[in-house]
């Protein structure tokens, strides 16, 4: 480390130096010339170096790592290294003071590059042991933040429903009842049940982000994109997905602790995990990626940084002149909090691409679980003006905040200031910081995680104000209820003085409410949704709100339960949620999305999570009854004789209404059939469409139309675009099993065969590997091919009936490739139940010898046997 005994840093060894500095030698203890100094730089004491990537102390000569103009702070700065450095200074960092006296950190990028498109990488399915946040595997929290202990009194306290200033609402009866938040579009995202995804850690730390078109999730372990309606574009797939060809842990392991942010400015998402952190000693990595569009499954910047401690449950804020993100550090042993690191991440050059660096700042350990302010309005906060950190305070009357401006030209015009308080009404974090929010039918506590505020800390630029909005739980008389606050910025100084505008403890009735996020929309009324759970009402989704003109300090919208919950989690694991978000939709600003966990059944580590939205009277006008429509998939290719299905989902604007769906644009000789013909709007249908030998080759767009039953209801319609091929002469043998046998394949292992039921995906046969009944080990068929003149690729069907979980059985699919001997998995490990068919698509090079192989896996348990049906295996 080197150690200035005067002086301000303006620069670091990099290409950022004046030539006449950059790499120059001077004896130890001289001093540079007047000449010098008018050129902007001092050199002026006696000093310890680190040089390029060794440390060198010597009484002759050196290498300079830093370079002064006079001043009287003290100034420390470390090199750039590939390796880990003991103690707090990670590889790729160098550390300086700042004018009052506080040491930033500045961090490195230790590699970045530019990712093929997301949707062109095969999903990484996660796997049992993945999701390696070592917070995450045991059925306890097991460290508690520092927070303040309160005393139970809550003076603002809403014990009851407070009447809108707002319009009623009529119920079916006429009658008008209080008003409430008007739902839309409500789904599954990633959890048991979701697709292919399979739960193998607890909480799920449900984070997602909203742009215009696309919602991404992300849990601990996995992440998907999906449309508005629910329709799964890509994914579920482990979040180190997104790292594939990258190198290094950002790569190879898939540690949790995911966050996800979408840019609005800049119509960019932020996807960011750690990694390493299953190691007792470091190093630690946080893998950052910026996508290059608006699309997330298009191409993305990606990056990684190294900690030498464990930087536990980062949250990131959009700023305009950075990315901020707060992490909990823990020594390498996660057995002592070190406080919380606050860093900027440079997003001006992560947007372009360009390497990038962090510059960080360290707290006390007084306080944990910051929050730093993440932009929802179209209009930015003013040029220059701090980005606003917040966080429980060190006394039960108090919230804590830093202003965090950043310099990346200059690093040492960056300014951390705190902590400053915010005086409010007193709180007593819910359960002491821990565990106390009963569920029915078992003893099982589930933890509150009051020890911090609750992400995220939403923030609004109304022109005429600037508010935001952060929320946490707390004690209410003998249960818990969500404490929110609205916090506005006022003054005309670049940095410009929080206030409390108005706060409240929502506490209607004896249920414990918990894990709460909370947003803004663009006229100022707030949304608010949480967890609520009591010993007779099973964990659930709720949300409520209040409209900008309503009494102060009361959430005025009627609680909408948003998702019942359908169990309660039992055994002895208590995590429940770590966080939970909710957005606005840029598209609009006007609706919130929801989003957070619930269980479908009772059970242990069975989490599910769901997406909620919904608007509140008098951002948008009155709702008009509508519906949409969207196909997922939205294309497919099949060669002529198959058949190709796709999911047609709709979602309901204000009352729900009966549609009936048609399909147009058909080539000549195939079929459309709906399954059901008819649903209610709000639910889906699957298409499948049926092409015969006579089906001329080509690409035909589809229609599909939806009719409402209401009146007022205009035709909707979505796409769907099919794209059918002549069958390819030699390749694969006997692909449809249609022969109602294996013949030009060969089985091995446990248990094959050929059969009719479960429904094949087309024709009459299926191939099942495993049964009904418990088997051991492998069942395989392998065929062994040579891909003919004109061929791209090969696809299969497949469907798992899996009830136990991926760490036991599984389906997955191999090729290799035998003129060049490299083995590419095409199906991960997979464990699903009831998952209906999917198709698997991999690339071939014409000429070249193949095997395929096809695998089911039971472990021959006695109460969940495993198969996997395999069909359609088709070169093209």
């Amino acid at each position: 480390m080197t150690e200035l005994t005067s002086g301000r840093v303006i620069g670091l060894e990099d290409e950022s130096w004046p030539t006449e500095v950059r790499g120059a030698t001077y004896p130890f203890g001289s001093s540079t010339s007047a000449a010098v100094l008018r050129k902007g730089v001092l050199f002026a004491y006696p000093l310890l170096i680190w040089t390029g990537h060794t440390m060198r102390r010597s009484s002759t000569s050196f290498r300079i790592a830093a370079f002064a103009i006079a001043a009287v702070t003290v100034v420390a700065a470390c090199t750039s290294q590939d390796r880990a450095v003991p103690g707090a200074a990670p590889a790729g960092s160098s550390r300086i003071k700042v004018l009052g006296g506080k040491d930033v950190t500045l961090l490195k990028s230790l590699q970045h590059d530019v990712s093929p498109a997301l949707r062109d990488i095969v999903p990484v399915q996660p796997e049992g042991g993945e999701g390696g946040d070592r917070d995450k595997q045991g059925n306890n929290r097991t460290f508690i933040l520092p927070h303040p202990k309160g005393d139970g009194i809550d003076s603002v306290t809403q014990t009851k429903p407070v009447k809108s200033a707002g319009p009623a609402q009529a119920s079916p009866n006429g009658v008008p009842v209080q008003a409430a938040p008007i739902t839309g579009a409500g789904f599954d995202t990633v959890g048991r049940g979701f697709s292919t995804f399979a739960v193998n850690s607890a909480p799920p730390d449900t984070d997602a982000a909203v742009g215009l078109t696309q919602i991404v999730t992300v849990v601990n372990a996995g992440f998907a994109v999906q449309d508005k309606s629910g329709a799964i574009l890509y994914g579920p797939a482990a979040t180190n997905t997104v790292f594939t060809g990258f190198g290094g842990a950002c790569e190879t392991t898939n540690d949790g602790d995911a966050v996800v942010r979408y840019d609005r400015a800049a119509d960019r998402w932020l996807m960011s995990q750690f990694a390493n952190v299953r190691s007792s000693s470091g190093p630690y990595y946080e893998c950052v990626a910026v996508s290059t569009t608006g699309d997330a499954r298009g191409t993305w910047n990606r990056y990684s940084f190294q900690y030498a401690n464990f930087p536990d449950y980062p949250k990131v804020g959009v700023w305009p002149d950075a990315y901020y993100i707060t992490y909990n550090m823990f020594n390498p042993a996660g057995t002592t909090f070190l406080g919380t690191t606050v860093c900027a991440i440079d997003r001006a050059s992560m947007l372009a691409g360009q390497a990038a660096t962090q510059q960080c700042f360290a707290t006390t350990n007084v306080y944990g679980g910051l929050l730093p302010a993440d932009v929802d309005s179209a209009t930015a906060p003013s040029v220059g003006q701090p980005n606003l950190v917040i966080g429980q305070g060190a006394t039960s009357t108090t919230l804590a905040y830093w202003n965090f401006h950043v310099d990346f030209a200059a690093p040492a015009n960056s300014t951390f200031t705190g902590p400053s308080t915010l005086t409010v009404s007193g709180y007593t974090p819910a359960c002491s910081g821990g565990t106390c929010i009963p569920q029915p039918n078992t003893t099982n506590k589930l933890d509150s995680l009051a020890d911090r505020l609750m992400n995220r800390f939403a923030y609004r630029n109304f022109g005429d104000h600037q508010a935001l909005v952060v929320s946490q739980s707390v004690t209410a008389g003998s249960s818990v209820g969500v404490r929110w606050y609205e916090i506005r910025l006022g003054g005309p100084t670049s940095a410009p003085t929080p206030s409390v505008f108005q706060q409240g403890t929502y506490a209607i009735d004896a249920s414990y409410r918990w894990m709460p996020s909370a947003a803004l929309d663009k006229v100022g009324n707030i949304g608010v949704g949480y967890s609520v759970s009591s010993g007779t009402v099973l964990p659930s989704i709720a949300f409520s709100g209040r409209l900008v003109g309503d009494a102060l300090g009361a959430l005025t919208q009627g609680e909408t339960i948003g998702q019942a919950g359908g169990g309660s989690q039992t055994g002895s694991l208590t995590r429940w949620g770590d966080y939970a978000t909710m957005n606005i939709d840029p598209a609009d600003d006007c609706t919130f999305w929801f989003s957070t966990e619930y269980l479908k059944s009772s059970g242990t580590f069975n989490w599910s999570t769901h997406v909620n939205s919904f608007k509140l009277p008098g951002c948008a006008g009155p709702v008009v009854d509508d519906f949409t429509i969207s196909a997922s998939p939205t294309g497919g290719s099949i060669v002529q004789g198959s058949t190709t299905t796709t999911t047609v989902t709709t979602t309901t604007i204000g009352n729900p209404e009966t549609v009936t769906l048609s399909a147009t644009g058909l080539p000549a000789g195939a079929s459309a059939s709906f399954n059901p013909a008819s649903i209610t709007s709000g639910g889906s249908s699957t298409l499948t469409i049926t092409t015969t030998a006579a089906t001329t080759a080509g690409t035909y767009p589809i229609t599909i139309t939806g009719t409402g039953s209401a009146a007022t209801t205009p035709v909707h319609t979505t796409s769907y675009a099919l794209t059918v091929t002549a069958p390819v002469t030699g390749g694969v043998v006997n692909g449809g099993f249609e022969t109602g046998s294996l013949s030009g394949w060969t089985p091995s292992g446990a248990l094959e065969g050929v059969v009719t039921s479960p429904a094949p995906h087309g024709g009459t046969y299926s191939n099942r590997g495993g049964n009904t009944a418990p088997t051991s080990g492998d069942s395989k068929v392998v065929q062994t091919f040579t891909a003919p003149t004109g061929s791209t690729k090969v696809s299969f069907w497949y469907q798992v009936s899996c009830p136990d979980t991926v760490r036991y059985d599984w389906a997955t699919a191999t090729l290799k490739d035998n003129t060049t001997a490299k083995t590419t998995t095409v199906l991960a490990k997979t464990c699903t139940n009831g998952g209906g068919w999917k198709q698997i698509t991999a690339t071939l090079v014409a000429g070249h010898s193949y095997t395929l192989s096809l695998v089911s896996h039971d472990d021959n348990y006695a109460t969940d046997p495993t198969f996997a049906l395999f069909d359609d295996v088709v070169v093209q």
